[in-house]
């Protein structure tokens, strides 16, 4: 006898408000949005073993269409993640979290790229980086985080992937969100920003 996969629970998403005391180590005092204009998304998602989980994203307010939208998409085609928690978590740490494969959006913090040093667009909430193991970032070929490796040839697609054309590419790029992904030399596979960068 075949099993039948079991029908999910329908989506949800749910924007609340948040205070600077619910942002202990991913906001301060000077970053360029504050709680005010920063909104939790409690979502549903489906896991990789198949089942539905509740997840956290903070954003900027201004985006939680977008965002909801683009979960509702990869949620009604089944495309898991692995986990979604603020990145208080992991104590604003952006290594931790990666390392973790965790799914997330806000973290008051400077861009790692060469030049200058600016704003991340996730200081903004205006980025989501998704399945970090799954979907490393590549620079100068040294592969972040370390535990991605097996996931730097990109010809070996696997689920919760990030790909050319695929439904999660697809989903981001129907709300006009660019991504890292096709950044010439340094592709940063987890990467969705509102500008692209």
């Amino acid at each position: 006898m075949v099993a039948v996969p079991a029908t999910p629970p329908p989506f949800v998403a749910r924007i609340e408000r948040v205070t600077a005391a619910q942002l202990p180590y991913s906001w301060r005092p000077g970053c360029p949005v504050g709680p005010p204009q920063l909104r939790r998304v409690r979502l549903r998602y489906l896991g990789f073993d198949g089942s539905a989980h509740m997840g956290q994203l903070v954003v900027n307010a201004r985006v939680t269409g977008d965002v909801v939208s683009v979960f509702r998409r990869l949620y009604a085609a089944r495309f898991p993640i692995r986990q979604m928690r603020p990145i208080d978590v992991f104590h604003g740490s952006d290594s931790r979290s990666t390392a973790a494969d965790n799914t997330s959006s806000f973290n008051c913090r400077f861009a790692v790229a060469a030049g200058p040093k600016h704003w991340s667009m996730h200081a903004y909430g205006e980025a989501i980086d998704i399945n970090t193991v799954e979907n490393p970032y590549i620079q100068s070929g040294r592969v972040s985080p370390a535990n991605a490796k097996a996931y730097a040839d990109r010809t070996n697609v696997r689920p919760g992937m990030a790909v050319e054309g695929n439904v999660l590419v697809r989903a981001f790029a129907r709300v006009g969100w660019g991504w890292g992904g096709r950044w010439a030399g340094s592709p940063d596979y987890q990467h969705f920003s509102t500008n692209g960068r």
